[in-house]
């Protein structure tokens, strides 16, 4: 079976059938690292991208970095008003 591959900014692009057809070779590829967008009559629609593990708050990370700046109690607070509407005048006023 042949494989209709095209360019798209640089990138290697299959039609949508093409795709489907042949997944599990498109699969290889973006495991080494390639992006491939996929068409639907000629349009991209989407991008195969190699997967990447999303990160997320490391808070250990956070309290190392605070203990190497010689803080060793953190208090947070938060007023009560924080989410209260703004006056409708505050972004007219002059900043001081």
């Amino acid at each position: 079976m042949w494989l209709h591959v095209a360019t798209f900014e640089g990138m290697k692009t299959v039609s949508i059938r093409d795709a489907k057809n042949r997944l599990t070779e498109l699969a290889r590829e973006v495991e080494e690292g390639e992006t491939i967008v996929v068409t639907r009559n000629g349009r991209p629609v989407f991008d195969l991208v190699p997967h990447q593990k999303r990160g997320g708050l490391n808070l250990e990370a956070g309290e190392a970095y605070l203990r190497s700046k010689g803080i060793t109690r953190t208090e947070m607070y938060i007023a009560d008003d924080f989410d209260d509407p703004l006056p409708e005048d505050f972004l007219l006023k002059p900043l001081p």
